[in-house]
């Protein structure tokens, strides 16, 4: 029994590192995905718009596969939920519509730095709001981080500002989530359906004034309709990979994002001077330290 049973843990270990890989590799060349779409002619809010359209037909069929139509019933029945859900809907579009509208502005390198201070965040959040305790080592991280912003903003001549709210908006989508009981497939269809309702009327409206851009070509059609898959599919990997996945390892994976998106930025020939290099070794150093912190916690549990 036991040595039948090792090969199967270690397969399933394997298929949720594979899936984490995949979700963060699609986080990471997103912003590619999203200049092709703006190249197009589509703006930020037309792209959230078929994002969220689009992501809460993907969301739906993820809910159907998963039999969760029972799970979808009770969230709708509990206003409770309801609100934290519509709340957290109001975040993830506001982040979506403004990493969009990043990327397509030449920011992708503030873009990235955002997503390299979410977890920092997160750590900031869980001692403030949930009273959770980080030693030395989460303290250091923090700081590091918190210069390299300071340097990043006079690198940059102005306020990082989309870095930071992309990084406060997904980390207070993260709070919120936390406080709704539903899995992440209901809760991704119904936050969906919240922000498709709005979407779809301004796909209409656009269309009505003939500035929508869905019936421009079957390319454009294609690009459109494929930013709800690419929207719902790297978060239910996400969600299925957390859940099997131990701690230290996602804490690896959730750089991998912000350092393709890096990489992407300097390839695009974004203004890369050496303060702002400064400003990234901090942010990296801070990541390493989060995440040497996050292996020693993993192995004080272990032992």
């Amino acid at each position: 029994m036991a040595g039948g049973a090792a090969p199967s843990t270690e397969a399933a270990s394997r298929a949720a590192l594979g899936a984490g890989l995949v979700c963060y590799l699609i986080w990471g060349f997103a912003p590619l995905f999203f200049q092709a779409v703006g190249r197009l002619g589509a703006d930020s809010w037309e792209i959230l718009a078929h994002r969220a359209v689009w992501g809460a037909a993907t969301a739906g069929l993820f809910v159907l596969l998963a039999r969760q139509g029972s799970q979808v019933a009770q969230v709708v029945r509990s206003p409770r939920r309801l609100a934290f859900l519509a709340l957290s809907a109001l975040l993830i579009g506001g982040n979506w519509a403004l990493y969009v509208w990043g990327v397509n502005a030449g920011r992708v390198l503030e873009s990235s730095l955002g997503y390299y201070l979410t977890p920092l965040l997160n750590m900031a959040a869980g001692a403030l709001i949930f009273r959770e305790r980080f030693d030395r080592l989460g303290l250091a991280a923090i700081i590091l981080a918190g210069i390299g912003v300071v340097l990043q903003g006079l690198a940059l001549g102005h306020f990082p500002w989309v870095a930071l709210v992309l990084a406060l908006t997904f980390g207070a989508y993260g709070v919120v989530r936390k406080q709704i009981a539903a899995d992440a497939q209901t809760g991704l269809f119904i936050e969906s359906l919240f922000l498709a309702v709005p979407g779809l009327a301004w796909m209409i409206l656009l269309a009505l004034r003939g500035q929508g851009h869905m019936d421009d070509s079957p390319a454009a059609a294609a690009w459109l309709l494929a930013a709800g898959p690419f929207t719902a599919i790297p978060l239910v990997l996400f969600a299925w990979a957390a859940r099997r996945m131990p701690l230290s390892a996602m804490g690896f994976l959730q750089f991998i994002g912000p350092t393709i998106g890096f990489g992407i930025g300097l390839a695009q020939g974004e203004p890369f001077t050496a303060l702002r290099g400064v400003s990234f070794v901090f942010i990296w150093a801070g990541a390493m330290t989060y995440i040497f912190g996050v292996l020693r916690q993993v192995r004080r549990l272990r032992a």
